[in-house]
């Protein structure tokens, strides 16, 4: 299974972005997926999370409001929708796909992930 995240760019404070997050070899189907971020000099952290069907969705608590997360099984691509964004937004986006046992906001949970989108928000 790959993961390709797209999407990231620059954008001034109060913009917004989409991030895409194609999955292959595989169905999106079977995966929860979640998206997370690495801001340089940071932790890597949880930011959305979509359950299998997408039927329950998981924010961290900065991102409720602002981020939407959201999944196309039949196009097999989940998407960050970003808006309000703000300068500390700015990281390295991460997609990843979650099997059995999966816990949306624990990292190690997460059986496959992507290489990863900078997003860069100026003030």
């Amino acid at each position: 299974v790959q993961l390709q995240a797209s999407g990231g760019g620059l954008v001034q404070d109060g913009g917004s972005l989409r991030l895409s997050c194609a999955v292959s070899g595989g169905s999106l189907s079977t995966y929860a997926m979640g998206w997370f971020r690495q801001a340089p000099g940071k932790a890597r952290e949880f930011v959305a999370a979509v359950s299998r069907s997408g039927g329950n969705t998981y924010y961290a608590d900065s991102m409720k409001g602002r981020f939407t997360i959201s999944r196309d099984n039949a196009k097999n691509t989940v998407y960050l929708q970003m808006d309000s964004l703000k300068p500390e937004d700015t990281a390295v986006y991460y997609c990843a796909a979650g099997l059995s046992g999966w816990h949306p906001q624990t990292a190690l949970t997460y059986a496959y992930w992507g290489q990863g989108t900078l997003v860069t928000v100026s003030s």
